[in-house]
């Protein structure tokens, strides 16, 4: 079984992307209210702040910071899929391992991570966050996608109303290519 190495940082700041595993199938925003639950539950036992997020339909992309004394995000995500898995209606093709081992067929297995190392890489995976659902074509402006914190970033004064109309240049490690 291979050794995968992750940066861990009590109290960090970390970037994620999360995929299912079928791309073709739009589960997340399909079942937006069960996976806002998901996190609401988790983040109750074992907080974390969500500085950034955005959900697409096979995808989800976001910023978290852990508390304190805190590294364990995996842990994290492990709850947020499970709680995912077991409460949408089993219609997935599951290959005769995920029987074996008892799992569903909702999520890719694993996640990329990145730790954030400063005010820089912060901002650029920010703007990427919010600029993803333009990058994959399901809108045009970074406004009209309606499961981001972009909104919340525009409210508070952080973008200006014409923010993403062009691509912002991204400095960074993105989970996607």
């Amino acid at each position: 079984m291979p050794n995968y190495r992750r940066w861990r940082v009590s109290g960090g700041c970390y970037f994620f992307t999360v995929n299912l595993l079928e791309r073709k199938r739009h589960l997340l925003v399909e079942h937006i209210d069960l996976l806002r639950e998901a996190f609401r539950i988790v983040k109750q036992k074992r907080p974390f702040h969500i500085d950034a997020i955005v959900i697409l339909p096979e995808h989800l992309h976001c910023i978290w910071v852990l508390p304190e004394n805190d590294n364990d995000y995996s842990g994290r995500w492990r709850a947020i899929k499970k709680h995912f898995s077991k409460n949408i209606p089993a219609t997935e093709h599951r290959s005769a391992n995920r029987i074996k081992r008892h799992e569903r067929a909702i999520w890719q297995r694993r996640f990329w991570e990145h730790t954030i190392r400063n005010d820089r890489d912060y901002a650029s995976h920010v703007d990427y966050i919010h600029y993803n659902p333009v990058k994959h074509g399901w809108v045009e402006h970074p406004r009209d996608w309606p499961f981001s914190t972009y909104h919340r970033y525009m409210n508070n004064g952080m973008y200006p109303a014409y923010w993403g109309q062009a691509a912002p240049k991204f400095i960074g490690e993105f989970g996607e290519s």
